[in-house]
């Protein structure tokens, strides 16, 4: 797999999300998109981070963009998720992984010794065109949603 980078056009995907619907990148294009990729539903940091966008989200919208979070979380998680912190953001489920392989952040971790694989803490804002025009790593959440709607407001 090769390493996804700035400039390059976002892979497309469709999955489903909270409230039974899908969202396709495809569908989306005229937009930019956030596309953040968190480990899992109502843990302390993955919420932190989605109350963040949630408090920000007029903001992002204002700007016509659309803020999209995938876990490998099912549907059903993702609406209990949203109903406890009233979350104003899309949840998409990448059950398959296939969205994360295919956007790089499904990677080798390691915890107390044990090593496994799991979702890579990474947001990528995609133009209205579709292509990458920026990437965040390895994500510490406090402040983050700010530094994503400055490169948003940013955008020409």
């Amino acid at each position: 797999m090769s390493e996804i980078a700035i400039g390059q056009l976002a892979p497309d995907f469709e999955m489903p999300t909270d409230g039974g619907a899908t969202v396709a990148l495809s569908a989306l294009k005229g937009k930019s998109v956030v596309l953040y990729f968190y480990p899992k539903d109502d843990t302390s940091g993955c919420t932190s981070q989605a109350i963040a966008f949630t408090e920000n989200i007029d903001k992002f919208r204002a700007h016509s963009c659309e803020v999209i979070g995938v876990s490998k979380d099912k549907v059903a998680s993702h609406d209990k998720f949203k109903a406890k912190y009233d979350l104003d953001v899309t949840l998409a489920s990448d059950f398959g992984t296939e969205v994360c392989e295919a956007y790089g952040v499904w990677v080798e971790k390691s915890m107390y010794g044990r090593k496994y694989f799991g979702i890579e803490r990474t947001t990528f804002l995609i133009d209205k065109n579709g292509t990458i025009v920026n990437i965040w790593r390895k994500v510490k959440v406090p402040g983050h949603d700010e530094a994503v709607l400055k490169a948003v407001q940013d955008l020409v």
